[in-house]
């Protein structure tokens, strides 16, 4: 079919204005930008809900950089002591630092200023959140796997930047909630063997609190970490997303080699911006109706005082749990004492914990002998053993969470300080190993319903009685939409390694060694219970519902609405 030539001289319509064309031209020659954008504007996102978490963080990010810029404008990074005179009268000739003077500022005396406070540390909180739940999902249906683990490594050092910065973030007011903050920073610095004290004095400038600490702080929030997340977030989900190939999951139309989904433009670019749109106005919305971090009502921080039931935010929350629950051991030896009550929950539990995300996804290869090239998704009850590890993390990481708040449990449930204390040092090493076996166990049970509703159909809870007394109940088959994820080929999760085995009674150097054994062990167990892909009935394929005599056999019988089977019953 011929192009219609418009008044412009082009087909299909008017070219052009000549300063686009020749700028168009200008950089396409010099940068080759004709050929990216239009293979940009072509490349398939898929249509899958969990594809959105990594949106809301980048974008709370956004939200995140615009308040921050309108409140740098009016805080004031310094410890220098005033007398306060602003608008809040319960704290008029209160002596106090100029950071907490101009936070109240802000709050009561700049236009919109509360609003924006609540705006920017509301959306931290989401940005925070949707790390988490992205990390989880790219978790759990082992999207970290070849050729993603440069990606994965770099989502890891932001969650743990993000985590630092929101520290150092609310610390900034100097109320007496997050000086009692930062004073649990300086004693686990000075816990630190040998070169405490020196850190400590390094930070805060001198002996703590010091007058430093509040500009130094303010430096690193404003400046380090966003600079280090402005240039890691593009590289996470621009561009090495770009240049991969997009992850999905099982599905009809969905392949290791193929993405089902929509173009760049203008599908996706529409639902884009329709999420920043929602988070910005989720984010207003939970400013402007919950209050959060009132830090008139806490007051100026004083060294001397404490307060009763104070809580850090909810990403911080695990970290206090550690503290509280771990005993009050100390070793002393050769003049020095190692304070491990600190040391321990401090440093070596995050350690292990952002150290075992980090190194996971070799380890898994190592154990499953996986080289292959994923970008079809896992669904996490076909891999049961690698969904019980992230459940029994997610228990670990909750208990922590929970036993932060050991004293408000207490009192809202009259329960002892002493007895919720021990009961969170049990369940941190019980609740994993039940929370690895419960999980365990449902990703078998989720395995055996897709093999039935394959082998049978959809229970529709309709019974039948046959002439001669029997009862059957009928089923009916699953459209192909629907069982496509359950028997579409995908790529092997684990291959099989075995010790080598002795040829002509020769036992091989390799399979003395302790590492091979080993691996094989742990190969063995994480095959074990992997989803095998069904193989339809050749009837099913067809609709017709058909499953002969077996055990579940049955007639096909038309309801008027399509094709089921009968599975029968008891007589």
């Amino acid at each position: 079919m011929a192009g219609i030539r418009t008044a412009g001289g082009g087909p299909g319509g008017p070219r052009p204005p000549k300063a686009v064309e020749g700028t168009a031209q200008a950089l396409d020659e010099r940068f080759g930008t004709t050929g990216f954008a239009r293979r940009s504007l072509r490349k398939a996102f898929p249509d899958q809900w969990s594809f959105l978490v990594g949106e809301i963080a980048m974008y709370s990010f956004v939200v995140v950089l615009l308040t921050g810029l309108f409140l740098t404008f009016f805080f004031k990074p310094s410890m220098q002591e005033v007398i306060y005179d602003g608008s809040y009268t319960q704290l008029q000739g209160v002596a106090m630092s100029e950071a907490y003077a101009s936070t109240l500022d802000i709050s009561f005396d700049v236009r919109g200023g509360l609003l924006v406070r609540q705006i920017h540390h509301w959306s931290t909180l989401i940005f925070m959140a949707s790390i988490l739940v992205h990390l989880l999902r790219n978790f759990f249906s082992g999207a970290y796997r070849k050729p993603r683990e440069l990606n994965w490594l770099i989502g890891i050092l932001m969650f743990m930047l993000v985590m630092l910065n929101g520290l150092f973030g609310y610390s900034l007011p100097d109320d007496l909630l997050s000086g009692t903050g930062l004073r649990i920073l300086e004693g686990v610095l000075a816990s630190l063997p040998l070169i405490g004290s020196y850190a400590v004095m390094f930070l805060f400038g001198g002996e703590y609190p010091g007058t430093a600490i509040i500009p130094r702080l303010y430096v690193i929030h404003i400046l380090l970490i966003p600079g280090l997340l402005a240039a890691l977030i593009p590289l996470h989900a621009i561009v090495l997303t770009w240049r991969q190939t997009h992850t999905q999951f099982p599905g009809k139309g969905s392949t290791n080699r193929t993405v089902r989904g929509y173009p760049f433009f203008p599908v996706f670019i529409a639902k884009t911006t329709a999420m920043f749109l929602w988070v910005l106005g989720v984010t207003v919305l939970l400013a402007a109706l919950f209050q959060i971090n009132p830090v008139w009502l806490y007051g100026p921080y004083d060294p001397g005082a404490i307060s009763s039931g104070s809580q850090p935010d909810w990403y911080m929350g695990w970290l206090e749990g550690s503290l509280r629950i771990m005993p009050a051991w100390e070793i002393t030896a050769w003049g020095h004492t190692v304070p491990m009550s600190v040391l321990v929950p401090a440093l070596v539990v995050p350690g292990l914990l952002f150290t075992g995300l980090a190194v996971y996804p070799f380890v898994e290869r190592w154990v499953t002998g996986d080289h292959q090239i994923h970008h079809l998704l896992d669904r996490p009850r076909d891999v049961p053993a690698r969904t019980a590890i992230g459940v029994a993390g997610i228990v670990f990481f909750g208990t922590l969470w929970l036993a932060g708040a050991n004293d408000v449990i207490a009192e809202r449930f009259h329960i002892s300080l002493f007895a919720t204390t021990w009961f969170f040092r049990g369940l941190i090493i019980l609740g994993p190993v039940v929370g690895y076996v419960v999980a365990y166990r449902i990703c078998l049970g989720l395995q055996r319903r897709d093999l039935g509703l394959v082998q049978h159909g959809l229970e529709t809870g309709i019974i039948r009685r046959a002439p001669d007394g029997g009862y059957s109940e009928v089923e009916r088959p699953l459209s192909d939409e629907a069982i496509a994820p359950i028997t579409d080929p995908r790529p092997a999760p684990a291959a099989v390694l075995e010790v080598p085995r002795p040829i002509d009674g020769v036992e091989s150097p390799r399979a003395r060694r302790v590492a091979t054994r080993v691996r094989a062990a742990l190969n063995r167990r994480y095959r074990t219970d992997l989803a095998v892909v069904p193989e339809r009935h050749p009837d099913a394929e067809h609709g017709n519902g058909e499953h002969g005599d077996g055990e579940h056999g049955g007639k096909a019988l038309d309801s008027g609405n399509g094709s089921v089977s009968v599975r029968k019953g008891g007589g």
